[in-house]
């Protein structure tokens, strides 16, 4: 693991060193109810029927190794009847020959880019002030996560997933860490996101940030993200990394986080 002090947070090669060297482990598949290897990929199974590959890198295999990979991963989760949705996550500085085409060819289809962003947890720490009426609090019951969960999916323009609620209950459930915060107005769910400190690492993530449109450019998000660091250094967390869309970009730049690499989810559905 790259050392906190030879960590350069003004210096996005040093920040995306310390990514690649603390997070692309096994913290990558907190909760997985399994991992199999195959190669240098990691394989997690999740509750909900969902499937997840990851890796450091692909070891300088070629084309058509990559191909074998990929053909590889698909026989392993069509094995699995449960398994009904893949994500293959890719990054944009790694070398991976053929990788689009062979996914492609695979069945799989790419969603949009995110941007990966990195920068110190106290960063984000600041004052923002509410709009009326709108507060911020960490939630753990069932309805409060139902909720922050339906909205979420009508935001990204998802069907509510039963499934998929339940498999964040399972993660609650293991107490591992995973902190799951929300803004409302007058009962309703305005904001959500979750934190994820990374054991054993000077991270933690900052995820989801859906926001109600009507509810947008009003400091919501600004807030919520103020209060998830608040948490992360209140563990002893140090570095924050976030995949951010092109709505969370800008706001975690004005904060001083720096965009070291762009990541893009291939999803395989049966």
């Amino acid at each position: 693991m790259v050392p906190l002090k030879m960590i350069r947070v003004d210096d996005s090669t040093s920040l995306l060193a310390a990514y690649d060297d603390q997070l692309r482990t096994d913290a990558e598949v907190p909760g997985a109810l399994s991992v199999a290897r195959c190669g240098p990929l990691r394989l997690a199974t999740y509750a909900g029927g969902r499937g997840f590959v990851t890796y450091r890198d692909l070891g300088g295999a070629g084309a058509g190794q990559v191909r074998r990979l990929v053909a590889d991963v698909v026989e392993h989760y069509r094995a699995d009847p449960a398994i009904e949705r893949v994500e293959w996550k890719t990054r944009g500085h790694d070398r991976a020959p053929g990788l689009h085409d062979a996914l492609l060819v695979a069945g799989f289809a790419p969603d949009e880019p995110e941007t990966i962003m990195i920068g110190p947890v106290r960063a984000l720490v600041a004052d923002v002030p509410l709009p009326a009426g709108v507060a911020l609090r960490r939630v753990v019951d069932e309805r409060d996560v139902r909720a922050m969960c339906a909205m979420e999916d009508e935001v990204f323009g998802e069907p509510v997933s039963a499934a998929a609620v339940d498999a964040v209950l399972r993660r609650l459930a293991l107490d591992d860490g995973m902190q799951l915060w929300l803004a409302e107005a007058a009962g309703v769910v305005v904001c959500a996101g979750r934190l994820e400190p990374v054991p054993g690492t000077d991270f933690a993530g900052i995820w989801g940030g859906a926001t109600r449109p009507e509810w947008r450019g009003r400091g919501i998000y600004r807030a919520l993200t103020a209060a998830r660091a608040r948490a992360a250094l209140e563990l002893g967390k140090s570095l924050v990394h976030s995949d951010c869309t092109e709505y969370s970009r800008p706001i975690l730049e004005r904060s001083g986080l720096r965009a070291v690499s762009t990541t893009t989810p291939y999803r395989w559905v049966r």
